[in-house]
């Protein structure tokens, strides 16, 4: 089977990538690849929730105010949306797969530091520069994209959601666990290490064939197929592998082309959109917990201890965790993948653009329900069902951001969309930690807006990806 990039004659037969992929169909392959790629949500999850579950312990040993704590994780999502372009370029011009190595590698080097930081400053820093590795995990994502035939990326890219439950819930186990014990160091150090394993397996899979006949690399890419169709026990399509090859690759204005220059600015208000609400659900479900938001509390608390304790007075609020609260975010959490089966059916059958609209504004809805006057389980079942309309706005957007991009900018594509989803997630805690004190309602509703918009904007995408082969080049 050759492999020179030259004019095929008449009689030969030719192939491109997206055909290969589709002869060689899902297989064994496929199964490592969603459970090692998938895997690296287990350890974004963990990176990226871990602040939830400290934030009160680290506010008691620094005697940290509202917008000091607000402070770690927009510091965290700020090094994610720097780095999150900066990758995505990389990747476009160098490969996915180094990028994703460098990125765990980065990322558990400076959570390990983390563990060690000997003031809020240091750890403040530290955290940020976690948050730069953790942007390169989205490779993993692209990598699985580029590799799954068309008709299973409908169903197999939202299972991946289960990896980010099990790293949520794992994070949260360990810290009902950890934290009374022998505290919030040692589970940042428990934490890194499903990373460092997935450093070691990562040598598992291949770069992205994609990828290589996108700089011209074709031997690579048919040697990577043949051992995809060898473990697949399949068969490559006949002929000569031909696809032009993109010297402009990675390039930002690319995403202005009037072709995508719509597209573009309308994901990149959804993401933003997305993240707001997501990560506004976590933070505001742990400072719920943590001051007991909950109706007619506060007002029993008072009268019990009356206006002048230590705790109403004190500007830095120190309240750890119950285990009872663990158990409630546990249950939230759990929520995240409730409607999963109902997001693989609405992205297959409604389509990516119409399943995003109608969860978001499901969304805004269950944000306005938080102020409704509610018992602690009627607050859990609010929460229940606001990670699960989250959770399925994130599942529907990756898969619509992987698919709507050509391979010579599909990285650069999702780099600058996580990059706009930070901005999201950087303002969620000064919302969810700091304006929800002052005004529980006006935080609901600026939550519930939000979303509104983004369903807008999603329900008018000028581009359907649902059944869509993947471009290859612009």
């Amino acid at each position: 089977m050759g492999t020179e990039r030259q004019e095929p004659k008449k009689e030969q037969k030719t192939f491109t990538v997206e055909e290969a992929v589709e002869t060689i169909g899902f297989g064994r392959f496929h199964i490592a690849l969603f459970l090692i790629m998938g895997s690296t949500g287990v350890a974004e999850a963990m990176e990226i929730m871990l602040i939830a579950v400290v934030s009160p312990l680290i506010r008691c040993e620094w005697q940290l105010q509202d917008w000091q704590v607000a402070l770690v994780t927009t510091m965290v999502f700020f090094g994610y949306m720097i780095f999150s372009i900066l990758l995505g370029l990389l990747a476009d011009r160098y490969g996915r797969w180094k990028i994703l190595l460098i990125s765990f590698l980065w990322g558990a080097y400076f959570s390990l530091l983390t563990s060690f930081s000997p003031s809020y400053i240091w750890f403040v820093f530290l955290r940020a520069m976690v948050g730069c590795g953790v942007s390169g995990h989205a490779q993993g994502l692209i990598i699985k994209t580029e590799f799954l035939p068309t008709k299973y990326r409908g169903y197999m890219l939202p299972l991946s959601q289960v990896f980010w439950l099990a790293g949520s819930l794992l994070i949260i186990g360990l810290a009902s666990v950890v934290n009374p014990t022998i505290g919030w160091r040692w589970l940042i150090r428990i934490a890194s290490i499903p990373g460092v394993i997935l450093i070691i397996v990562f040598k598992f899979i291949p770069e992205s064939a994609r990828f290589n006949v996108s700089i011209g690399n074709n031997k690579a890419a048919i040697e990577t197929l043949e051992r995809i169709a060898r473990i697949n026990r399949s068969v490559m399509p006949e002929g000569i592998l031909v696809e032009s090859v993109n010297e402009r690759r990675g390039r930002f204005k690319d995403l202005m082309h009037p072709k995508y220059l719509r597209t573009t600015l309308q994901i990149w208000i959804i993401w933003l959109g997305i993240a707001f609400a997501y990560y506004g659900v976590i933070l505001a479900s742990a400072e719920l917990l943590e001051r007991d938001l909950i109706c007619g509390s506060q007002t029993s608390v008072t009268e019990e201890f009356g206006d002048h304790s230590q705790e109403s007075q004190s500007p830095c609020h120190c309240r750890l965790f119950a285990p009872s609260d663990y158990q409630t975010m546990i249950i939230s959490t759990i929520g995240e993948i409730a409607l999963n089966p109902l997001n693989i059916v609405g992205i297959n059958f409604l389509g990516r653009r119409l399943s995003l609209s109608i969860t978001m504004g499901c969304t805004a809805l269950f944000f306005l329900l938080l102020n409704v006057c509610t018992t602690s389980a009627g607050l859990i079942g609010f929460l229940f069902m606001l990670r699960a309309l989250v959770s399925a706005n994130f599942n529907t957007i990756y898969i619509y951001t992987a698919e709507v991009y050509p391979t010579t900018m599909r990285a650069l594509g999702m780099g600058t969309s996580g990059s706009l989803c930070r901005i999201g997630a950087m303002v969620a805690p000064f919302i969810a930690q700091v304006l929800m004190s002052a005004s529980f309602l006006g935080a609901l509703c600026l939550f519930s807006g939000v979303c509104i918009v983004c369903a807008i904007s999603a329900f008018t995408l000028p581009i359907e990806t649902k059944g869509r082969a993947l471009q290859q080049n612009k």
